[in-house]
């Protein structure tokens, strides 16, 4: 029988803005994500999963089911209300019983900084992550919480998916209309992240005695359609772009030169201050949070496809419903993989791009490695006696774990896996 290595650390994974609820109780005030789904025609986060009031039941279940540890994120917005100035006292208590619950379960808590809930109080005072004002306010935040959990947190995460920060960009923060035809400005937001990332990684090897930090990341592996040179061109430099573009950051401190050539000759590059890459080679992560769920394929774009154009997801649950693949000009075109299965949701079901991933990071990093999201979208029947009989789910975590196994196996290490999601949560892209 295949067995994980010795420790390896079993549970799941949420984010505060998809399951706590109490958008606004006891101080909170509304985050960007909010804001961004109120209007959706499906749920917001007034109640979500109530987590806020129901978190001790809900700890039970996790202790119930096996849980070593438990990946979630803190809202900003709860602790400082307008992101900066007096904590709210009600907002801190919540984290504090929380992870003193977990603890006392022998839950380890691995809490993430931020999961795309910028507070709205700073996007309406100077746009949020596009002004470098955010990094500051966000060193407050990160600092208060880093002192105040390090003698009770030892593994921290700090931003959660930069790639699809940048790929959604509008969709994963809120952006005024005078932005939204101006690519450089994802790139610019996301520059701030990566200092504000580094900063607290600096601290957490500051303050927190035997602590680890690093980011979790979106990551897909990126396939040529197939194996014609400009498609297999079109791979490297999507790989560069969508990948390499946020690794190097946090394991190199320093940005890929491939990418970043391509997009100053677009005039895209982010303005970057002297002293900016010091602090971020400075701030190295000490692993990798990986989010796996779909591997991508490209091709070399051409003719009338030779033009920018940016992602838009199938929100509506029916095969072949794509919004939009984005196409970088020059560069790569996202295209549907014609040999790979989907979900209702056209993301591709791919657990041999699992071990694949995780092999490549490893070879190129060198560095271990924790799954903190992995998961299959399906329409759940729920059934009369309150079961839902989810095999096709049951099976989707058993190939990936044979993936992780296989990978592990073969050298890299991989010490737990924190899939999405512990409970159910509210979608960030539709309500």
């Amino acid at each position: 029988m295949k067995k994980m290595p010795e420790n390896f650390l079993w549970g799941a994974s949420t984010s505060a803005y998809q399951v706590e609820g109490a958008a606004e109780i006891d101080g909170k005030k509304l985050s960007q994500m909010d804001v961004l789904n109120a209007d959706t025609g499906f749920a917001n986060a007034d109640v979500a999963s109530d987590v806020y009031h129901r978190y001790k039941e809900d700890i039970q279940l996790m202790k119930e089911a096996g849980f070593t540890a438990h990946r979630f994120s803190i809202a900003w917005s709860r602790v400082f209300p307008d992101g900066v100035g007096e904590v709210n006292q009600k907002g801190i208590e919540f984290y504090d019983n929380f992870i003193d619950e977990l603890l006392a379960n022998g839950i380890e808590p691995v809490p993430t900084l931020y999961h795309y809930d910028m507070p709205m109080a700073l996007v309406e005072k100077y746009d949020g992550w596009i002004n470098r004002q955010s990094v500051e306010d966000f060193k407050y935040y990160a600092k208060f919480i880093i002192d105040r959990y390090k003698d009770k947190v030892k593994k921290w995460l700090t931003i959660n998916e930069q790639s699809i920060i940048v790929e959604f960009w509008y969709k994963k923060n809120y952006i005024p209309e005078k932005y939204l035809d101006d690519p450089q400005v994802k790139f610019q937001l996301n520059h701030h992240l990566n200092l504000a990332h580094a900063f607290a990684c600096s601290y957490v090897h500051e303050v927190v005695e035997d602590g680890i930090v690093g980011a979790a990341i979106g990551y897909s592996p990126v396939y040529g359609v197939d194996s014609t040179p400009k498609n297999m061109l079109a791979m490297l430099n999507a790989e560069d772009l969508k990948n390499h573009y946020f690794l190097d950051i946090y394991f190199k401190g320093k940005y890929p030169v491939g990418a970043m050539s391509y997009l100053k000759e677009k005039g895209w590059a982010p303005k970057i201050e002297e002293g900016d890459m010091a602090a971020i080679k400075k701030g190295y992560s000490d692993f990798l949070g990986v989010n796996y769920y779909a591997s991508k394929c490209v091709k070399y774009p051409e003719g009338e496809n030779n033009i920018y154009q940016e992602a838009k997801s199938n929100l509506a649950g029916k095969k072949n419903s794509m919004g939009a693949y984005e196409i970088m000009p020059d560069f790569y075109q996202y295209i549907k993989n014609p040999n790979a299965e989907t979900n209702d949701w056209d993301w591709t079901i791919d657990p041999i791009g699992f071990e694949y991933l995780l092999r490549d990071i490893y070879e190129r990093y060198e560095i271990p490695m924790i799954i903190t999201e992995n998961g299959l979208g399906a329409y759940d029947t729920l059934n009369e006696d309150g079961t839902v009989h989810d095999d096709y789910r049951i099976d989707y975590w058993e190939q990936h774990l044979k993936s992780i196994h296989r990978a592990i196996e073969l050298g890299v290490p991989v010490f737990g896996f924190l899939p999405w999601s512990a409970i159910d949560v509210l979608s960030t892209s539709n309500g």
